[in-house]
């Protein structure tokens, strides 16, 4: 894995354990020589992963809308800034720019960026791991979700499957590495609900 794009969030939450495992991230990424994708911005988590990884020597890539520049959120100093129109675009050149994936906590716009990767995939439209670090438990609830996604019949056990999960960077690093993609079964339950 050459670059691994990370969603997280643009506060630091009220505990200081985000803070210290996504710095401890941002270490780890350099330390492996795996660059870093992000939003490009300066603040919350956002701000603590490029500061990490770019005080470890490592490179860190920012991709973030004009609107958020104009609002004086870029962080500065970072080897690659990509200044694009919209979140979209943002999206869409995060992903390209990536080998992997990895949700750090955050709220809604986190999950969006999350969410719509974990789509792409199921749709076999990537085959690049896609991991959550699940800090002192808190995506326990949505891993919960996604379980009960599949008991009720609305997600394939195999597209649940697609995400990993480990409580520390080291563990959820190793699990993103040694991933091996799997052959895409499609999406649907039933075909015949086309």
């Amino acid at each position: 894995m050459k670059r691994l794009c990370v969603f997280c969030g643009s506060n630091k939450g009220r505990g200081s354990e985000y803070a210290i495992a996504t710095k401890k991230m941002g270490k780890m990424l350099a330390a492996r020589s795996i660059g870093l994708v992000y939003g490009g911005g300066h603040v919350g988590l956002m701000g603590v992963i490029a500061d990490a990884v770019l005080e470890a020597g490592g490179e860190a890539i920012g991709v973030i809308p004009r609107a958020m520049v104009d609002k004086e959120l870029a962080m500065d100093g970072l080897t690659q800034m990509h200044v694009v129109d919209t979140m979209h675009q943002r999206k869409a050149l995060m992903a390209e720019l990536s080998d992997g994936f990895a949700a750090l906590p955050g709220a809604s716009g986190t999950a969006d960026e999350f969410f719509e990767i974990m789509t792409w995939a199921q749709l076999g439209l990537h085959s690049k791991p896609i991991g959550m670090l699940n800090v002192s438990g808190y995506f326990d609830l949505l891993l919960r979700w996604l379980d009960q996604t599949v008991a009720e019949g609305f997600l394939k056990a195999r597209h649940r499957q697609l995400v990993l999960d480990a409580p520390e960077p080291d563990k959820l690093l190793e699990r993103l590495q040694s991933y091996k993609p799997r052959k895409n079964v499609g999406k649907w339950i039933n075909e015949r609900d086309l």
